[in-house]
Parts: structure tokens; sequence; C-alpha cells
């Protein structure tokens, strides 16, 4: 293997895969629609804007939500990075 072929070389499945920038785009193209905003809004109001933990809760249980928020913050990552693409 050469170094210009890079993580597909090991992965064939990789090559076939959107570039990042191209994904950026396509977050950027689902989410600012009407109807991509208000499912955002809906899934911020459901991770990122509930406690992470509560007392008496198992601990585990920040650790899912902790996940579940990430995962928004990451379209909103992604959301962003569209306008720079």
């Amino acid at each position: 293997m050469t170094d210009n072929e890079g993580w597909e070389a090991l992965n064939p499945a990789l090559a076939q895969q959107p570039k990042a920038d191209d994904l950026d785009l396509l977050y950027g193209h689902v989410f600012k629609s009407v109807e991509g905003r208000k499912v955002l809004e809906h899934l911020r109001s459901i991770t990122i804007e509930q406690p992470t933990w509560v007392p008496g809760e198992d601990a585990a249980f920040g650790y899912v939500r902790t996940g579940m928020s990430e995962l928004v913050r990451m379209i909103e990552k992604r959301i962003a990075r569209s306008d720079n693409v």
C-alpha cells in the first residue's frame, strides 16, 4: 500500500462514502429547510435543553444523555461548516 491510497485501500466501502465537505452540504441542505429547522429544534429540546443527569438516576443515565446531546451538537457543527464549503 502506498501513502496516497489512504484508508480506502484498507476498506473499499470507505471510498463509496460521501466526502466530509459533501456531507456538510447535505446536512446544511436538510436542516436549513423549514422542516429541518423544526426537527433540529425538537431534537435540541429533548437533548441539549434537558438535564444531563438527575439525582437518584444511575450514572450511566448521564453518559447516555451526554451522547444523545453530542449527536445534536455534531449536526449543528456540520450545518455551520456547510456555510464555509
